[in-house]
């Protein structure tokens, strides 16, 4: 047999795979040392394949009623049904079905409000803290109003006076949540605008909606994402509450609060109906707050990875 020698032995060890050999992205080294992050991704992942692909993976039709099986437990249980695995509701529909789908809603609901109060939030937390004087004044006084006001009062409000439905509650969730965005881009735009490189845009004869776009806003991006990811959490929550009150998204269309507003009422009887909803919102919430976390870790300048 023929020896290895010493020079071969590290030309083996630099191929291996392992984290000193390759050098990886700081977001995918950051990921892999963070299991929380991970375990994040997993939850939002599980739900947006629910959500996307809900005709494939849901076993039964989510509005087909049966009335035969209704109140069915699920399939482990004593009295359950081998082919309605989460159990059926008061009318005898697919437990399962109706969770998947509902991820569907749910998801979209959070992100399009999100988007709203992010574009809306953003642009004027943007003018605000670059413009200063008393377009600062002006912005921030109205966003101090709806700061003060209380915030499910006046989306009951709005929506009260509107009628409730899906894109009401999308609407109403993304114009009364803008300011959160608008109070944190400002207070970045005070400190960015007074860096060396604004300045030396404005020497060059930069006009200042260019500055604004083109040097401002990515560099206050990695805020707009971390809140963007907290508050989906909270768009999710609010979509379920809503819905549960029956100011959101209107039964017979399957969402996680509607779930529960239909549970409520069997709650000591038929746990499963308020419980497999519940679930999903909680982790689902739970794994956009651990992303959100990450981000937050991941963008802070003072952490190494």
């Amino acid at each position: 047999m023929t020896s290895i020698s010493g020079k071969e032995t590290k030309e083996l060890k630099f191929l291996c795979w392992n984290l000193e050999g390759v050098r990886l992205p700081r977001s995918v080294r950051s990921m892999i040392r963070s299991k929380t992050a991970i375990l994040g991704i997993v939850f939002v992942l599980i739900a947006l394949a629910a959500a996307i692909f809900a005709p494939y993976l849901s076993p039964h039709d989510p509005f087909k009623q049966n009335v035969t099986m209704r109140l069915k437990p699920p399939a482990w249980a004593g009295g359950g049904n081998s082919k309605f695995f989460l159990g059926t509701d008061q009318l005898g529909r697919c437990v399962l079905s109706r969770l998947i789908y509902g991820a569907r809603i749910s998801l979209i609901v959070a992100a399009v409000a999100v988007l709203i109060a992010a574009v809306l939030g953003v642009a004027l937390g943007l003018i605000a803290g670059f413009f200063g004087g008393w377009v600062d004044q002006g912005i921030m006084g109205v966003t101090n109003f709806f700061l003060s006001f209380p915030y499910i009062l006046l989306a009951i409000a709005i929506m009260g006076v509107i009628g409730p439905g899906f894109s009401t509650l999308i609407l109403v969730l993304g114009l009364t949540s803008w300011p959160v965005y608008t109070r944190i881009i400002r207070s970045e735009v005070l400190s960015v605008k007074e860096l060396e490189f604004v300045d030396a845009a404005r020497a060059l004869g930069v006009r200042e909606d260019r500055i604004l776009i083109r040097h401002i806003l990515p560099n206050v991006m990695n805020s707009v994402m971390v809140t963007a990811s907290l508050e989906t959490a909270r768009m999710i929550i609010n979509e379920a509450f809503f819905s549960f009150l029956g100011l959101g998204v209107q039964p017979p269309i399957p969402s996680w609060g509607n779930m529960l507003n239909d549970g409520k009422a069997y709650i000591f009887v038929t746990w499963w109906l308020v419980t497999f909803p519940g679930v999903a919102i909680f982790l689902t919430t739970l794994g956009t707050n651990l992303i959100g976390d990450w981000l937050r870790d991941l963008f802070d300048p003072h952490m190494v990875f």
